[in-house]
């Protein structure tokens, strides 16, 4: 995970640099930009720090070792969902809640109210029915 860390902390250093030096050339008068600049950069860390996380918790792997054999990526690669309806009712929560934006606020409501249905039952997908764990 050292390299996928690296290639989020890299960028970082640059929209830090960018926006400091985008401010001093502003006058600090500009805060939009320089605050997205900046914002960009924390986003960057953030992803960075959860990669550097990731790679306390499992260590080395056999991806990361140069002298490493693809045997030793056998086994088992974790668990994923063989199909899911979820993301379609999260879809349909988001395209209304567009609609909402165009057309009235007040249909913003069934929006919310479907976006959370889905997004409660895919989180949930592996608790109940087939493919409970």
């Amino acid at each position: 995970m050292r390299l996928e860390s690296n290639v989020f902390w890299i960028p970082s250093i640059f929209f830090f640099l960018a926006g400091t030096l985008y401010g001093i050339f502003t006058g600090w008068a500009e805060w939009v930009g320089i605050v997205a600049i900046l914002l960009t950069g924390g986003m960057f860390i953030m992803i960075g720090i959860y990669f550097k996380m990731l790679e306390k918790r499992h260590g080395r792997r056999p991806e990361d070792d140069e002298d490493a054999h693809i045997s030793e990526l056998a086994g088992s690669q974790g668990v994923y969902a063989p199909w899911s309806w979820w993301p379609l009712v999260i879809a349909l929560g988001a395209a209304l809640a567009f609609v909402a934006m165009a057309v009235g606020w007040w249909i913003m409501v069934p929006a919310v109210i479907i976006g959370s249905v889905g997004l409660v039952g895919w989180v949930l997908e592996f608790s109940t029915g087939r493919h409970a764990h």
